[in-house]
């Protein structure tokens, strides 16, 4: 069988995930990878044994790809998707799907308009531990999630902005914490809930940082169609990256859970728990933050692009998320005009 031709888009930190992921999946051949710094795509070229470009217009112009992965600052994701779709090219993005939400809609709509797959980032959908409580969930275990919280202490220090020319902007990044952190465990409570917002509020504040003016705290309250609250706290003000905790109390159990663990204890006295045991993180030098399923959302993708399968997180699934996370910058009242 024709494998794929695919090509990454961004030869960054986060690539690893991508590119290790897509050399064990035998329905794909990865071709290429691009950046604008060269050092960058000439060191992941070599080591995947693939060709380096500096332009991603010249890679897919000329490599004539089935698919692309965006490894790319926030801003860039949606145009780039979107010169992808108008050349014939599927995409799988990481997230967020952009810096606004006209942008990512727009993505969105050229990608249906040509008849090509969209696929959004969000790995921790993928955890064991969310699993377990996304299928407790849809079985009707658990019942409706009456209410729901999330809190997120990590550090990101200003040497890491420093370090960095697009983190830390409005413009480039969208925000801090929430964007960029905080964005994994609101989404994952907003898929679990799985219900329209009725209402969202939230307040932002840069407490801690000199060298960038986007938010590193946050704290939120959302309330859903089906009755369910979600409150969330969030800061990357601490000395280190706590794992993220949420807690859901519903009709049947309640629910606490981490990218690492999951534990339920229905009303009826049962228990469920699940744990994260797959360490590939030091490995492949990821961070442990990230998580170690981006590989199985990536054979997912590809087994909606075989049509093997309807995907999971497309572009329409993604902008749930995405809505909300602009509804919060504009509730949070820290956007620059």
């Amino acid at each position: 069988m024709k494998k794929l031709r695919v090509g990454v888009i961004g030869c960054g930190r986060i690539s690893v995930r991508h590119l290790l992921p897509l050399t064990s999946i035998d329905e794909v051949e990865l071709v290429a990878c691009c950046d604008i710094k060269k050092d960058r795509a000439d060191e992941a070229a070599e080591k995947y044994g693939i060709k380096a470009y500096y332009s991603y217009e010249e890679m897919i112009n000329s490599e004539k790809l089935d698919a692309v992965h965006l490894c790319l600052p926030h801003y860039l994701h949606s145009s780039v998707a979107i010169y992808a779709f108008e050349h014939g090219v599927n995409v799988l993005t990481e997230k967020p799907m952009d810096v606004n939400l006209e942008n990512a809609m727009e993505a969105v709509r050229v990608a249906k308009e040509k008849k090509l797959l969209y696929g959004v980032i969000f790995q921790c959908r993928y955890n064991n531990p969310a699993q377990l409580v996304k299928k407790a969930m849809t079985s009707g275990k658990l019942g409706k999630v009456l209410s729901a919280r999330s809190v997120l202490t990590w550090n990101r220090s200003d040497d890491y902005y420093n370090n960095s020319d697009w983190k830390g902007t409005w413009d480039k990044e969208g925000g801090g914490v929430v964007i960029d952190q905080a964005i994994h465990s609101i989404d994952l409570v907003n898929w679990i809930i799985d219900s329209e917002i009725e209402s969202v509020d939230c307040t932002m504040h840069n407490r801690g940082h000199k060298i960038v003016k986007v938010e590193d705290t946050a704290e939120g309250y959302i309330t859903y169609k089906n009755g369910a609250k979600y409150g969330f706290y969030c800061m990357n003000n601490y000395a280190c990256d706590e794992p993220i905790e949420i807690r859901m109390f519903c009709e049947k159990g309640r629910v606490t859970f981490s990218y690492h663990d999951a534990y339920i204890i229905y009303n009826d006295g049962t228990t469920e728990e699940a744990h994260e045991n797959n360490k590939t993180n030091a490995a492949d030098g990821g961070k442990d933050y990230w998580g170690s399923w981006h590989i199985r959302q990536i054979r997912q993708y590809y087994n909606a692009l075989l049509g093997k399968e309807p995907l999971e997180i497309s572009g329409e699934e993604a902008l749930k998320t995405h809505k909300l996370i602009m509804t919060l910058y504009k509730k949070g009242g820290m956007l620059e005009e």
